[in-house]
Order: C-alpha cells, then structure tokens, then sequence
C-alpha cells in the first residue's frame, strides 16, 4: 500500500514539475532577467513535500517529530529566500535610481536642462529620496560623473585667512618687496614701482571724504598686493572715526576695524533715503449739492546724510528722477529743503536711532527801499527748526536700509523774548518708514581724500 502511494506521489509531482517548466519557459520567453515569484513558491512546496515524504519512510520517526521539524525548515528558508528577493530588488531599484541621477547630473552640467529634468524625473520616481542617498566623490582621472569638488583640507586653511596667507605669498618673491608684478612686459613705469605711502594714499582718495568703502572693495579684487592695501587697518580706523566719532575708540567687541565698520548700525552715505505717502482728501461739497470731488495725494520724503554730520530732507511731491540728482551736494539751489546735523544713539536695548535737528536754508533778501520813508509795523522776528527722531533698522537682504519713524517736531523761537514754542506733530499712518536706494553717482567723484 505504501509502494502504491509513493509511486502515485511520484507521478503527481513529476506533472506539478513539467507544469512548473512550462510557466517557466512562459515567463523567460516574456522577461529572461525577471525570475517570477510564482515559480519559487512552487519549486519550495514541492523540495518540501519531497523531504516530508521521505523523512516519513524512515525507521524510527514520530508523528510529532513529522509534524514539527519539516514545517519549521521549510518556513525558514522561505523567509529568507523572500527576504533575499527583496532586497535584490530594492539593491536593484536604487542602482538604476542613482545612474539616472548621475546622468541628469551630467546633462545639466552640459546644459540640456529639459534632458536634466527627464532624468532627474524618473530617478526620483524609482526612489523619492535618491539625492541623499548619493555620495559624490573624486575619480582619479578627474572624468566621470558625479565628481565632486571638495577643496582639500590646506586650501581651506588657507581661504580661512586671505590676508595672512597673501602676506606669507609676498615675503618670498624676491628680497625687495612688491606688493603686485606686471602681467605684460611694457616700457611704461607700473604701478608697483611706486613706494608703499604714495599706494595708501591712492587708496585714501578711493574712499574719498564720502567713505566710498564699496570702491575699496572693488579695487581689492585687482591683485593680492590691492587686497592688503584694501585691508590696511588705518583706513577702516578712519572710517569709523568719521562714523562715530569718539564713541569708537575702543575695538571691543570686535575684532578688527573692517569688522566694527561693516557690523555696527549705521546710516549709509552712498544714497538717499525715500519715503512715498498716500491718501485721500475729501472736498467741500458743491454749489448744487450734486457732487463732491475727492483728491488722491501722493507726496515724497527724501533725507540723505553725509559722513561729517550734515543731513538734508526735502518734502516734495516730485518723483526721484528729477529730485536725487539735485541731493548729490549740500550746495543745491532747491529752496524747500531743509539742512541740519545728526547723530547716532544706541539704547540700551541695542536699538539704533538717528536724532536730526534741520532748519530752513537761510536766504538774504535785498532791501526794499521803495518805502523807505514809511514807517512799518515791527514784525517779530523768529527762528523755525525741527526736531526728527527715527530708529534705524534692516529690511530683507540689505543691511540698515531703513528708518521708522518716532519722532517729529516744530520749535519755534522768538529773538525778542527768548520763548520756544514746540509743536509735536502725532506720528500716524501719514509717516511712512524711508527705505534707502543707491545712487552710484553720488560716489563717482572723489572731491578730498580720507
């Protein structure tokens, strides 16, 4: 009986086998490199009914043993065989990922961006993350890729500090010091032939009185001789003299005065700030009553300050095109501008504010002697100024490009009696923060070195 179920096991195993090879072939015909899951399953279930059967025919064998060995095997290695198919596959996914990555990579460096994106598409579809995933490194033959441009570690010690590493640059070139060579060879005298005194005044006339720094920085990028000239710490002690006077003398806390020049709040002198102020004024009503008209109002204000103290504002409804050109100088002909002094205060609370006294430009006016011989009525004479208080702040990427408004006055005083009148005029929606623009031809000229 047992004879007779063993061999009609075999032949049942033997039409599972020749079905299992017809779906094999099926599925090589269709993909030769995909191994369909279908035909591992099969090929386990039957090694396992083969080994289940014959440990069965062994001498010696209880049904618990029958029941609890072969089935544990036969579910670890079909655990683990899945285990492995899976991570092939994923092994798999990411390779194919990260070569459409590099190639994506490499057509953008190219510039075929639409292929850049086609590719960079489908690497992403495969595996979202694959950009982090990639590590960029070097090839030897410098091709390839995905190569990286990682500086070596002493080019970033070296980029840590220009100016020291320029200095150790100059010191063995030759035994005379030269702070820049030719490029060319040509019989005219070069620049570097001039004394290193005559050079720093040369760069003194760069920044000019109007500490035009913008210009210094520029002309640092001509050479590594420039650059420490552009560095020298006398003309950015200069500079912050001219900025804040006696309140600067000590360097605490920063480091240099290049430093203390381009961190600490300051107004800036290379433009002029602008504030717009809109809004809507009602009319007296008709002689009909059928209508009443309503006015938009739009007015400018313009300050523009200077390194020695001086400011000027101007409050007029002209647009800056026609009005910037005419604030280069403090000798404009613009009769309703305003001049006066300011000065820089910073709280305790590490808030910057810009305190202007300005009074109307003085004007002599010619006597009148048509009535020479008529006695007038005396008119009391008197002095108008007023008193402006803004804090100075930072907007967006710009650094100290705006002023708010806190405080606006009038003050009157009258020459006979020595009274002052104040008048505070309510800071509302009417006084709109100045925001600073640029203007290069202010600093195209330079009238007087630093």
């Amino acid at each position: 009986a047992q004879l007779a179920i063993w061999i009609f096991l075999e032949l049942h195993m033997a039409e599972a086998e020749e079905d299992c090879h017809s779906d094999t072939v099926r599925a090589d015909d269709d993909d030769e490199e995909n191994e369909s899951p279908a035909e591992t399953d099969l090929q386990a279930q039957l090694q396992m009914f083969r080994a289940q059967w014959m440990f069965e025919l062994a001498p010696g064998v209880s049904a618990s043993n029958l029941e609890n060995r072969p089935c544990r095997a036969t579910r670890g290695s079909l655990q683990k065989t899945a285990a492995d198919t899976k991570g092939k596959q994923e092994q798999a996914k990411e390779e194919k990922a990260r070569e459409l990555f590099l190639k994506a990579v490499e057509e953008e460096q190219n510039g075929a961006l639409y292929e850049a994106i086609k590719f960079y598409r489908r690497a992403m579809q495969l595996v979202p993350d694959i950009e982090f995933k990639i590590t960029y490194t070097r090839s030897p033959d410098g091709d390839g890729v995905g190569n990286s441009y990682i500086e070596d570690n002493d080019d970033d010690s070296k980029m840590a500090d220009l100016l020291s590493y320029f200095q150790q640059q100059l010191t063995f070139q030759e035994s005379v010091l030269k702070l820049c060579q030719p490029e060319l060879e040509s019989s005219q005298t070069h620049i570097s032939v001039l004394p290193m005194e005559v050079l720093m005044y040369i760069f003194r006339w760069v920044v000019s009185s109007d500490l035009d720094l913008r210009s210094l920085e520029q002309l640092s990028l001509v050479c590594r001789g420039f650059y420490i000239c552009a560095r020298d710490p006398e003309i950015w002690r200069l500079a912050c003299l001219k900025v804040w006077g006696r309140s600067c003398i000590k360097l605490v806390p920063y480091t240099s005065w290049r430093e203390m020049f381009l961190e600490r709040p300051r107004v800036r002198f290379d433009g002029v700030y602008i504030s717009k102020t809109t809004y809507i004024r009602q009319e007296e009503q008709s002689l009909d009553g059928f209508y009443r008209a309503w006015h938009q109002v739009e007015y400018y204000r313009y300050i523009r300050f200077f390194p020695d103290g001086h400011v000027m504002m101007l409050t007029t409804p002209e647009e800056p095109q026609s009005i910037v050109p005419r604030l280069r100088t403090r000798n404009t002909r613009t009769d309703a501008i305003l001049l006066g002094h300011y000065r820089l205060s910073q709280d305790t609370d590490n808030q910057t504010k810009v305190f202007a006294v300005i009074t109307k430009k003085k004007e002599e006016k010619p006597l009148d002697y048509k009535y020479r011989y008529f006695r007038r009525v005396p008119v009391q004479e008197a002095d108008q100024s007023f008193h402006v208080g803004l804090q100075l702040c930072s907007s967006g990427h710009q650094r100290f490009n705006k002023l708010i408004w806190i405080h606006h006055s009038c003050h009157i005083t009258y020459k006979s009696t020595g009274e002052t009148a104040v008048s505070a005029f309510e800071i509302d929606k009417m006084y709109t923060p100045l925001f600073f623009a640029r203007v290069r031809s202010y600093t195209a000229f330079s009238e007087r070195p630093l």
